[in-house]
């Protein structure tokens, strides 16, 4: 067994960043200490576990923080990082008969009994639990740092994935060879049976045989029964992993990657991960099985007769190359499939979630038909499919009949030539048959590595993108002293070939505790300004400040964690009313909870539900009104006690007294804060500090209510009405 790697901290608040330096070497990584120092965000009073936690993600591990109690410690895959004696870090890397062995970066390496170890790790003795950090490598922890070399998801890196059950895979080969032996007996015995049994006429010999026989039977049943289970075992753990990285990869990406792709493309890059793992642990491992078997048995045909063996490798050549004809056409139809299905997904997605719309417009048999059409394509994809695979198999078959035939016709003609007795034949008709199941297996084997391989190019897809905030980049984690907002030059255009830019090259000042509007004709790049200053999207050209730091420069996590958005779609998840309000925490405080809703004005909403807080509402807010959407929303943004406040038409559904009182408690609310408020309504906006006017993504004019209603410009005919003003 290789020995665990051991570095010692060289500062006394190196201890986390040590031991996930330990971690990554363990799984074949040298890491230096000054990066992990900085991704970990060491300071002078250490690091907690949640900046061990961040750095490893940043390093493609895939991490949990969770209490454990000391019996669950043998279930969980070690190593582990474990907060030692509430002030301290130490690496947990192997349980070996009650002896628990760390890895200690301030002292070396040590055995502990159990409760020399729960002393040292138990949080609070009466919990009678301590608090680790597991983690697991995904993809990204292997990616070579050579420059040029293609990002992205590789056989090795997926077969990586195994490597954690290489124990198991251990007890598969161990229970192959079994298999194989045990198969290996039985044309022998089948000789003796004939040859000896019969032509001796001895019937005690015979029972003997028979009974060798069925002991070999149910060894071999045993032994596949052990074998599934641990392949089931495998299979299942290296599934969730692989779903659960690809997971982790997919919020990694920027939202500019989810607004090119459709739900039904990524969720078609989920099940192209299911081939991939049952090609791995299905096809895979039983083709593997029965090629053992077939280089054995193979051995044993030729040790019969030579010229039947030639003849089974001359058939098992043609028979080969048959198959490979057919797969250029078969990749074809599998890109169709996924395009097919793709369309499939995204549409019945579609209809299940517009269904008051298509009943409101009585769109039924509109969107049935639709519906249908693809449905019609599916059909006529699978004829193609069908019949692709008929021509392969009638063909494959042909080959293989026509080589046993010829073998029977040989075997035979050997006997009554005397070159081989009776006993032989039935031996050989028997290992021909065995050899037959790994030969017609091979249809299948190439069929699944060919789909399996179309797979990881899809999902390479995702893999190949950027993340948004590479681990590599030296983001800063903390917001400059002057906290003001600047637009300089800005333009923007979507995504998308021949897109007309959004903005065109505007310049904004949204002053640090001031409130800003933005208002504008629909189209006019009102939301966009938004979604810039979130960091959705990066400017064509341009530059986005805070202060005199580029918005660029900082973080995301940090950037995001310091603004609190109600954008037009907003979501509500399909949890309680509380766990909406409080997104992200896991035990929601309570007197911010209460606050945002007195902010939002939702003490009467709540108080009518069953539940109160913990009332369950649908995804997407079925069963609430889209006025009591809006304040949960505000609530949300309240909640995150943000230092800037970004609205998007957040009060356009509620009625004018709820949006009255809600306008008064936010003017409290945003005192001091940075606000931009996108709005149509005089009454959101007229009390802003400065209110700015975007027409087909430029900035027509500026200044506050009263300024520009004296203008008599653009903003006074956007609220004219309102006003109701004269001419």
């Amino acid at each position: 067994m290789t020995p665990f790697p051991h570095y010692r901290q060289q500062d006394q608040m190196d201890c986390g960043a040590t031991c996930l330096r330990m971690v990554c070497k363990h799984y074949g990584r040298n890491r230096d200490i000054y990066l992990l120092r900085q991704l970990c965000q060491v300071t002078r009073g250490g690091v907690n576990l949640l900046g061990i936690s961040e750095a490893a993600d940043k390093l493609g591990f895939r991490t949990q923080g969770v209490k454990l109690a000391l019996e669950q410690l043998p279930e969980i895959t070690l190593p582990c990082i474990l907060h030692w004696r509430q002030n301290h870090f130490v690496v947990l890397y192997r349980i070996k008969r009650g002896v628990f062995h760390i890895a200690d970066p301030a002292s070396g390496k040590r055995k502990l009994s159990e409760k020399e170890f729960a002393d040292n790790w138990f949080a609070h003795k009466e919990l009678h639990s301590g608090i680790s950090l597991l983690l697991a490598p995904t993809p990204q922890f292997y990616e070579t740092e050579e420059e040029g070399k293609e990002k992205g998801l590789r056989w090795g890196t997926v077969l990586r994935y195994f490597y954690t059950y290489r124990k198991l895979f251990m007890q598969l080969v161990l229970g192959l060879l079994i298999g194989t032996i045990l198969q290996l007996i039985t044309p022998f015995l089948t000789q003796s049976v004939v040859d000896i049994g019969i032509s001796t006429r001895n019937l005690n010999f015979i029972h003997l045989i028979l009974i060798a026989q069925l002991a070999l039977f149910l060894g071999q049943t045993g032994v596949n029964f052990i074998r599934s289970w641990i392949s089931l075992h495998i299979s299942t753990r290296v599934n969730i992993s692989v779903l659960t990285d690809m997971l982790i990869k997919l919020m990694k990406l920027p939202m500019a990657f989810f607004e090119t792709k459709t739900t039904g493309d990524i969720m078609q890059r989920m099940a192209d991960q299911q081939r991939i793992e049952s090609f791995l642990t299905g096809s895979t491992l039983s083709t593997l099985f029965s090629f053992v078997n077939l280089i054995v048995f193979g051995f044993v045909l030729a040790f019969y007769h030579g010229g039947i063996f030639l003849i089974f490798m001359g058939a098992t050549v043609v028979y080969t190359g048959w198959i490979l004809l057919f797969l250029k056409r078969r990749r074809e139809l599998d890109h169709q499939r996924f395009a097919i299905g793709s369309d499939n997904q995204t549409n019945i997605v579609e209809m299940i979630t517009a269904m008051p719309e298509i009943k409101l417009n009585n769109s039924e048999h509109q969107k049935r038909w639709i519906w249908e059409g693809i449905q019609a394509r599916l059909f006529r994809f699978k004829v193609k499919a069908l019949a692709l695979g008929q021509y392969q198999q009638a063909g494959s078959m042909a080959i293989n009949q026509l080589k046993n035939i010829l073998i029977t016709f040989l075997s035979a003609k050997a006997v009554i030539e005397g070159h081989l007795t009776l006993g032989g034949m039935v031996a050989i008709q028997y290992i021909v048959g065995m050899v037959n199941s790994p030969i017609q297996q091979l249809l299948g084997f190439i069929q699944s590595y060919q789909d399996a391989k179309i797979s990881l190019e899809r999902i390479n897809e995702i893999y190949r993108e950027e993340d948004e905030e590479p681990a590599d980049h030296d983001w800063l984690r903390e917001l400059p002293a002057n906290k003001g907002l600047t637009l300089q030059g800005v333009t923007f255009r979507y995504p998308g070939a021949g897109n007309e830019p959004v903005l065109r090259d505007i310049s904004l000042s949204l002053p640090e505790g001031k409130t800003t509007a933005i208002v504008g004709m629909s189209g006019s790049g009102k939301t966009t300004v938004l979604k810039l200053i979130l960091r959705f999207f990066k400017p064509e050209g341009g530059i986005v400040r805070v202060g005199g730091t580029e918005l660029s420069r900082i973080g995301f996590a940090t950037w995001r964690g310091s603004c609190g958005a109600v954008m037009q779609d907003g979501f509500i998840f399909a949890d309680t009313i509380e766990n909406n309000i409080a997104v992200g925490d896991e035990y929601p405080d309570r007197e911010k909870v209460e606050k945002a809703i007195r902010m939002a004005n939702l003490e009467d909403f709540i108080t009518e539900q069953p539940f109160g807080l913990k009332t369950k509402i649908g995804t997407g807010g079925k069963g609430i009104s889209q006025g009591q959407r809006q304040r949960l929303l505000i609530a949300r943004a309240v909640y995150k006690d943000p230092r800037y406040i970004l609205f998007d038409e957040a009060t356009n559904a509620l009625d004018a007294n709820n949006e009255r009182v809600i306008i008064d408690n936010l003017k409290e609310f945003m005192e001091g804060r940075t606000a931009v408020i996108v709005a149509h309504r005089l009454s959101t906006v007229s009390h802003a500090d400065n209110i700015v006017v975007l027409d087909k993504g430029k900035v027509l004019e500026q200044g506050t209510h009263q300024e520009l209603v004296a203008k008599r410009g653009e903003y006074y005919k956007l609220v004219k009405n309102q006003l109701e003003l004269g001419q």
